[in-house]
């Protein structure tokens, strides 16, 4: 609006600068909804130093009229719509250009990414042309044409090919990054000649090879080291106890193996070390963490390291996240954790503790705690009922599953008033569901499947506020999960941090009763499990109204009566078993209901419809009676199959609790 309202004089026009001769030098027009090519009149304006586009919904090509500038020394197009090629320079340009600075990222240019043009680029200090769809190798001309480069941003785009031993040659780098491409082959020697390296990340490429000692301690000055998600092997040298200026540590989800280097104490700057996902072993003791008082990141999951856990970790006073699920630790949970008074992350599962009376007496100290993974230890223990239990107001997710605890569902989790995500999947918990469930007001996952509950299921419990809220979605709070993890349910995958599916699951218990009409006030709920229980009587229509159900499991009932038709309109539904129970008459033919395969509604002999070979027309009531004969069949067939069923579940259970840790 200042451009029509300020005439003819641009210099007085919103977002352009001028010098004193009335010349423009800079044109400022971040974020302000514009569309369309970018004007090659731009290069016309001999005296412009900054162009800075960013942040809009410009297409098309970026011209070489605006790359190859005389004057230009600041080039920001990032976050557009860019796309095609970025063309080489035209070979008229003989002379260097002053071009210091070129932001592309964010854009959609999909074209071999450019080698001659860096030859006449002598001044360029930095290149971000990260986050594209850039194909073809890395310019070995980078560095022999641009000796000034200090930053150098390639990652999130789709080049191959190998590492260029030239980016050696950049002996003013101190940014290089190239991760989330198609990379192959070694790190080269020669990286390790850029001595003034700050940053150094290739993570999630198809790098191999082994982190050599004597190569990695000229990177005196690296405060990042990311080569995580790639190929690497063997051990983590000494030697990286002299990279004194080290702060992260990335080298998850490798094939590193050997055990952790005592010198790792000595790099005292350390904020995160990631080294998940590898073959690690040995005992962790080995690390004195107690010199580490930056440390707040910690992520060991899936490797084979064993012992107990060692006490100078609780030295770490700022540690917010500590992940050690999936290894092999043993032994009691020491009274110390108490002391990491900012650790809201914390993941034990898949290991060998016991004594979970202690280990949730000494945690409850730990009161910035919003995400607890015990499961799969304290294995045959006794679920804790000491009402004593309290100080987890932050926690936010709680998993004791695959425990085999025994007892009933504490009265302590009634005052976890924070609790969103409750599973405890796989124990041997007896008693009825408690009604003062519905009084967790912002619980939306709750998981007591496979366990031996007894009883009717509360009606309070169809009272829980997020369970009926008309809210789209709720969200964990991302700041206070310290490190990303997964859920499988059972086939769709969520990742920490966007919205998680709404669910109740009841399956595999002892759960008796009619299912309370009540249960459609559930209206915003993804997933309902009661199979395998003893529930009768009929469908409730209520189930209708859960228009946002993803997944219906009630098999393995004694269900009786007809199918409700209005099932059929739950337009969501991807997942639905009603199999083995005693419903009876037409399969609905119309809506949702017609797309699932005849295994849904297997073992109940009177329904009929097009789905089952059964002609509605032709069945005939079942009888009443079951002769000794038939009974006697199928008691022999309970024994036979029980095995099968057990394992099945196991089976069913694993592939959950493998993706969550």
């Amino acid at each position: 609006m200042s451009w029509r309202e300020n005439g003819t004089d641009c210099c007085e026009w919103e977002g352009i600068a001028c010098n004193e001769d009335r010349a423009v030098t800079e044109v400022s027009l971040a974020s302000r909804g514009l569309e369309g090519c970018i004007s090659p009149s731009l290069a016309d304006l001999t005296s412009v130093l900054h162009i800075n586009l960013s942040y809009n919904s410009f297409s098309g090509d970026l011209l070489p009229e605006i790359m190859s500038s005389g004057s230009i020394i600041v080039l920001d197009v990032s976050f557009n719509r860019l796309n095609g090629s970025l063309h080489e320079l035209p070979s008229l340009v003989t002379t260097d250009r002053p071009l210091q600075v070129l932001n592309i990222s964010s854009n959609q240019f999909n074209s071999e990414f450019p080698s001659a043009t860096w030859k006449v680029m002598k001044n360029l200090i930095a290149l971000n042309a990260s986050n594209n769809s850039f194909t073809g190798n890395i310019p070995s001309s980078l560095c022999l044409g641009s000796p000034y480069l200090a930053l150098l941003d390639l990652c999130y785009n789709q080049l191959s090919g190998e590492i260029p031993n030239a980016l050696g040659n950049c002996s003013k780098l101190k940014v290089l990054k190239a991760g989330n491409n198609n990379l192959s082959g070694n790190l080269p020697v020669e990286t390790f000649h850029a001595t003034l390296l700050q940053y150094l990340s290739f993570p999630n490429n198809g790098l191999q090879g082994e982190l050599e000692g004597a190569h990695i301690v000229k990177l005196g000055n690296l405060a990042t080291l990311d080569l995580g998600g790639n190929h690497f092997s063997g051990k983590i040298p000494q030697s990286i106890g002299l990279l004194k200026r080290l702060e992260e540590l990335y080298l998850g989800s490798n094939n590193m193996s050997g055990e952790l280097p005592s010198a790792l104490g000595n790099c005292t700057n350390l904020k995160i070390i990631d080294l998940k996902i590898n073959n690690f072993s040995g005992d962790l003791g080995k690390v004195n963490f107690a010199a580490l008082h930056n440390l707040k990141s910690l992520d060991l999951l899936r490797n084979n390291l064993n012992g107990i856990v060692p006490e100078s970790i609780y030295s770490c006073s700022n540690l917010t996240a500590l992940r050690l699920s999936s290894n092999h630790f043993h032994g009691e949970i020491s009274s110390r954790i108490g002391n990491l008074k900012h650790l809201s992350f914390l993941s034990l599962s898949r290991n060998c503790f016991t004594n979970i009376t202690k280990a949730l007496h000494a945690l409850k100290s730990s009161r910035n705690i919003s995400t607890l993974l015990l499961g799969r230890n304290f294995m045959n223990e006794a679920m804790p009922q000491d009402e004593f239990i309290d100080g987890f107001q932050n926690l936010q997710l709680l998993t004791m599953d695959w425990c085999s605890l025994t007892g009933r569902i504490p009265i302590w989790l009634s005052k976890l008033t924070n609790l969103k995500i409750l599973l405890l999947v796989s124990n041997r918990l007896t008693g009825p569901m408690p009604s003062w469930m519905n009084s967790l007001n912002n619980l939306f996952i709750l998981d007591v499947s496979n366990n031996s509950l007894t009883g009717e299921i509360p009606i309070a419990l169809m009272e829980t506020p997020m369970l009926k809220s008309d809210k789209a979605g709720i969200y964990l709070d991302p700041n206070l999960l310290g490190l990303p993890i997964f859920y499988v349910d059972p086939s769709l995958q969520y990742r920490m941090g966007s919205a998680w599916p709404k669910g109740l699951k009841l399956g595999k218990n002892k759960l008796t009763g009619a299912i309370p009409q009540e249960i459609g006030h559930l209206k915003t709920a993804h997933y309902l499990d009661l199979s395998f229980n003893n529930f009768y009587g009929a469908i409730p229509q209520s189930i209708c109204n859960l228009t946002n159900l993803q997944g219906l499991d009630l098999s393995n009932n004694h269900l009786t009566g007809a199918i409700p038709a209005a099932l059929g309109k739950l337009h969501f539904l991807s997942q639905f078993n009603i199999s083995n129970n005693d419903l009876e008459g037409p399969i609905p033919t119309t809506g949702q209901l017609s797309t699932f395969q005849t295994s849904s509604f297997d073992g109940n002999p009177k329904l009929c419809g097009s789905l089952l070979i059964r002609d509605c027309s032709s069945v005939e009531e079942a009888p009443m009676y079951i002769s000794a004969k038939e009974y006697s069949m199928k008691v022999i067939f309970a024994i036979a199959f029980g095995p099968f069923f057990v394992v099945g579940v196991l089976y069913d259970q694993l592939v959950l609790f493998r993706y969550f840790g």
